[in-house]
């Protein structure tokens, strides 16, 4: 677990892989609960009878519970106990390269992309690589942006 102190730690780490979470396996109780928190009942994620005729021989997570998963995993990285508020401000070029299979295990490799100044404070861009075990392409590929104020 990296921890990061204050803003300049932050910085000269611009650049660097910080390390890669543990393994979490996504079953299908997890994407039920995500169907039902967002509505998204699609057959793919939740029938899986139909889902087994489908293009991927079974249900598939969500990508949105993918990408949802990303403050966990990373917390499992790196750790900002910098002075101040951090607050999710968006997340940069996200994509879902390859469908996430029920039953796969997931995790995330993370770097820091960038540190820059805003009026307000720091703007910390993270990326983060989201593997399946065992698949040559990731389930999803994002970098999330948090606002440091001082």
């Amino acid at each position: 677990m990296r921890v990061f102190n204050t803003f300049e730690e932050l910085t000269g780490a611009t650049g660097t892989e910080l390390g890669t979470s543990d393994w979490v396996t996504i079953d299908q109780r997890r994407v039920n609960a995500f169907a039902d928190a967002t509505g998204d009942h699609q057959w793919i994620h939740v029938d899986l009878e139909r889902a087994k005729d489908g293009p991927f021989g079974g249900t598939i997570a969500h990508g949105y519970l993918t990408l949802s998963l990303i403050p966990w995993l990373g917390s499992q990285v790196f750790s900002l106990q910098t002075p101040g508020a951090k607050l999710n401000y968006g997340v940069n070029k996200v994509r879902f390269p390859n469908p996430l299979r029920v039953g796969k295990r997931i995790r995330s490799h993370v770097s820091i992309a960038d540190v820059a100044d805003i009026p307000a404070g720091k703007q910390l861009t993270v990326k983060h690589t989201i593997e399946i075990e065992d698949e040559p392409k990731p389930a999803c590929v994002a970098e999330t942006v948090v606002l440091l104020l001082p």
